[in-house]
């Protein structure tokens, strides 16, 4: 008699903030991990009342409820790669580093500190926290033009401008960084990935004229994520989630969902769960 097979699933954790409107945070993470055929998991850092058209407030999770929510899930279901979003104060930048810093496997860190709609996400002080223990045991951060501008202490407005603060990126204790450029003011979207020790990379693609981009940079790095579970390397997981990207924000461009800055089409080519046969 044949014995039923066995399969195992690329796990994906997402340790990251709420958005009701279903556009980013934990939601937009969980569609694009399962979107990308991967198996998503949740911790949740902080609650934002927010829409599509922005933050109204953010209420804190307890730490002490952080710390449980990933011991219990790391007890149960290991994960095959982690995506780090919203860390906004600094005793839970501590207790989400102490508890990572023996993970065996890649995190892709998105230092969320400016909504796409201007508001500030992060307390002052948190900065330097993040810079001295999640950028260390990060694979890669994703900052975009207002993070970098503030990881620098000045505008960062251009692609040479961007170029020009790449080591001082670097400096700040990363292994790599992809310095996303949707918000360059250019009909074409210049993205950097920058690694020690190796020459840039370039990520181009033509800006689409659509609103529908709530929830961009979250969804980009926990894509990051999902192509690394599944056995990637980091240039080829970048470009991939770069192009996963672009084709949902082309999937959104006529669809009418809130009445700010809508969510991207996550599911517009969904892959099945993916399934690898154990021994």
């Amino acid at each position: 008699m044949k014995e039923n097979k066995k399969y195992k699933v690329p796990t994906v954790l997402s340790i990251a903030g709420f958005d009701g409107s279903g556009g980013a945070g934990i939601q937009a993470d969980t569609k694009t991990i399962s979107s990308l055929g991967c198996y998503a998991m949740n911790v949740l850092t902080a609650l934002p009342v927010q829409n599509t058209q922005g933050v109204k407030n953010i209420f804190e999770i307890p730490v002490e409820a952080v710390s449980e929510q990933l011991e219990c899930l790391f007890e149960d279901i290991y994960p095959d790669s982690i995506k780090i979003g919203m860390v906004h104060h600094t005793k839970l930048v501590e207790t989400i580093a102490n508890f990572l810093k023996d993970y065996k496997g890649p995190i892709v860190f998105d230092p969320v500190m400016v909504s796409s709609s201007g508001h500030r996400l992060i307390q002052e002080d948190t900065i330097e926290a993040i810079k001295e223990l999640l950028f260390p045991i990060a694979d890669i951060i994703t900052p975009n033009l207002d993070e970098v501008s503030v990881l620098v202490n000045r505008e960062i407005s251009t692609v040479h401008a961007m170029e020009d603060v790449s080591d001082e990126i670097l400096s700040l204790g990363c292994k790599a960084a992809l310095l996303k450029g949707g918000h360059l003011q250019s009909d074409i979207l210049t993205s950097i990935l920058i690694q020690k020790g190796q020459a840039a990379q370039y990520f181009e693609s033509k800006r689409v004229n659509t609103k529908n981009t709530h929830g961009s940079g979250c969804s980009l790095s926990s894509a990051i994520a999902s192509f690394l579970a599944r056995g990637y390397h980091l240039e080829q997981s970048t470009e991939n989630a770069l192009m996963y990207i672009n084709s949902a924000i082309k999937g959104s461009k006529d669809l009418i969902i809130g009445k700010g800055h809508g969510p991207l089409n996550h599911f517009f080519n969904p892959v099945k769960l993916i399934k690898y046969e154990m021994d």
